[in-house]
């Protein structure tokens, strides 16, 4: 419960950045709204060719007495409409930041100029970022495509399938979606994807903490836009503190044994840090 606590507090910290820095905000909220334009006429197309897919995806059914064939088509229309809409908010975030790649990359590095110590820069030209940033995507996007199916076949599962699955859908969602971010800051410090997914995966709940609240907030129409500023300011601020942890043991070490980390559960501007837990 701390760490999903610490990662909430993550995300609310980015977001109260970004009002601080209001010259950021508007920066980064031009590439929100171009993705949603292209989004919001693919779901939209999908909301209304969703009937015609399942009909025909189901051609057994027309002989079928009324209502089985109607709640059947219905119930396929939900799931398929469900599947787009959970790729959507996945995709969003990695699409608007393929696009939006030099805003971000400017965004956050200011993120850590704020916050003192090293700004870290890839050093790479920009076509080799978008090239490294784009085939990351694809390969996170591969691994997400694979849980949407797997989790897809569930809901066809009484009762787990209309409870759990959602439930598991949007925690992987919320991780996946966090990978995404803090990969701008993360790719800065030429953290690579193996390694990237390594660190999150050592603090699941911390990532649970930030992603799945975006998640939930990204399903309100335009706030994706508005909170993607805030999001990758958050991230960076995760990612500072994760990496600082991650090399504190090396780097820190005194002459009685390995120096405490800083609770990556605490972000800047929330007071000294508790002492570190085990």
């Amino acid at each position: 419960m701390r760490d999903l606590a610490g990662g909430f507090r993550y995300l609310l910290a980015g977001q109260r950045w970004v009002f601080r820095h209001g010259r950021w905000l508007g920066f980064g909220l031009l590439p929100g709204l171009v993705s949603l334009v292209l989004y919001a006429g693919a779901l939209i197309g999908l909301g209304y060719g969703a009937d015609d897919l399942t009909a025909w995806a189901t051609p057994f059914a027309d002989d079928w007495s009324t209502p089985w064939t109607g709640l059947l088509r219905g119930f396929l229309t939900a799931l398929v409409f469900g599947l787009g809409l959970f790729l959507a908010v996945i995709t969003f975030t990695a699409v608007t930041l393929l696009i939006g790649q030099p805003f971000y990359e400017s965004l956050s590095e200011q993120v850590d100029r704020s916050e003192g110590g090293e700004v870290p820069q890839s050093g790479l030209p920009l076509w080799r970022e978008l090239w490294i940033s784009a085939r990351d995507s694809v390969k996170v996007l591969g691994r997400v495509l694979l849980y949407g199916i797997l989790l897809f076949a569930l809901g066809f599962v009484p009762v787990v399938g209309q409870t759990v699955v959602p439930a598991l859908g949007f925690c992987v969602s919320g991780y996946f979606l966090t990978q995404e971010l803090t990969a701008v800051a993360l790719q800065r410090r030429k953290v690579d994807l193996h390694e990237r997914l390594a660190l999150l995966r050592s603090r699941r709940m911390l990532v649970l903490g930030f992603g799945v609240p975006l998640v939930l907030a990204f399903l309100v129409p335009l706030v994706a836009v508005f909170l993607m500023p805030g999001a990758v300011a958050g991230a960076t601020l995760m990612a500072r503190d994760l990496m600082a942890v991650d090399e504190a043991p090396s780097a820190g070490a005194a002459p009685g044994g390995p120096a405490a980390p800083q609770d990556p559960s605490a972000p800047a501007g929330f007071g000294p840090p508790p002492p570190a837990y085990s």
